[in-house]
């Protein structure tokens, strides 16, 4: 091969000189849209912390006002909905993560190949669902026919002793939207951990098999310490679907406007509380929407944050310096 085959095309450095500046333009306007999205809001909504303070996020008193001047005159409290949303949103972490990691094992580890793959589709199927649908099927089907019973169970034999299963028990609570909410992330979660699984290596799983190691063994020493970080990142993916979920939680969260340590009774979430008052806000009450719309914004951003970090850490190679 000569020194001229080798030479890049006449107009091929213009044209590469264009994309790499395409790709640049692209990378660059996300920031852009993201600094927008801050700074809009967050100067729509400065009005809302500069007289509520710390009081917005650790107060408990939501009481909208209206005001023909343009001041503040409500007193706006927004830590029962940061609360419902964080604990919401850890059911269904808690619930999902498992049945996710457990689902994806399956598909990759246990079922056969002719049968993983339609069963894939059907999970990934899952996400195609609108939140609609769910939150409809959760509250005409799911909660009163399966879910009531666990619920009932569950105060009578431990709520005397653990308050967070305390009754009476209401039919849309912190856990029926928490429990509904883990379905609904249950294809992202499994969908990611079902490709890290298929990553690891086959020569670590024959090298295992190969010492006398069981299937499950196989499993718990070789592919789940080889896919921490992979199930870190998924789940960190899930979560943030679960703070952002919105009509399916407006539905059967109960709508509650206090803080309760019970997840069998009613309470409330920053996305469904933007959902069910939006429409009818006076332009104070807007304000304070998009105030508690950027508190969102942060929680989201504060978690993303945790999440890169153990991600990090549990994708370190052991015995190396974190330095």
């Amino acid at each position: 091969m000569t020194s001229q085959a080798l030479r890049p095309a006449r107009g091929r450095p213009n044209a590469d000189v264009f994309f790499g500046w395409a790709l640049r333009c692209a990378g660059a306007a996300v920031l852009v849209i993201i600094a927008l999205m801050i700074g809009t809001t967050t100067w729509r909504a400065w009005p809302i912390f500069q007289k509520a303070g710390l009081h917005f996020f650790t107060g408990s008193n939501w009481a909208p006002g209206f005001s023909q001047t343009g001041g503040v005159t409500g007193t706006y409290g927004a830590l029962p909905f940061i609360y419902g949303t964080v604990v919401s949103s850890l059911i269904a972490l808690v619930i999902g993560v498992p049945l996710s990691v457990g689902v994806a094992l399956t598909l990759v580890e246990i079922a056969p190949r002719r049968l993983g793959r339609p069963l894939s589709y059907t999970v990934d199927l899952l996400a195609a669902v609108p939140s609609v649908i769910y939150g409809l099927w959760g509250v005409l089907f799911f909660v009163p026919v399966v879910l009531r019973p666990v619920m009932d169970w569950l105060s009578s034999t431990l709520g005397g002793a653990i308050p967070i299963f305390r009754g009476p028990v209401w039919s849309t609570n912190y856990f029926a939207a928490g429990t509904v909410l883990a379905i609904m992330i249950v294809p992202i979660i499994a969908a990611i951990s079902r490709e890290i699984f298929s990553s690891v290596p086959d020569g670590e799983r024959y090298a295992a098999y190969a010492l006398g190691a069981t299937r499950w063994e196989v499993i718990r020493h070789t592919v789940l310490p080889r896919s921490r970080a992979g199930i870190v990142g998924a789940s960190m993916l899930g979560l943030g679907r679960a703070l952002g979920e919105t009509i399916a939680v407006a539905l059967l969260i109960g709508g509650g406007l206090k803080i309760d340590t019970s997840i069998f009774h009613p309470g409330y979430s920053i996305a469904a509380l933007i959902a069910n008052t939006f429409a009818e806000a006076a332009p104070e009450g807007v304000r304070a929407l998009i105030a508690v719309g950027v508190t969102l914004f942060g929680i989201t951003v504060l978690i993303n944050m945790f999440a890169r970090i153990l991600v990090w850490r549990f994708g370190r190679a052991p015995g190396t310096d974190p330095g």
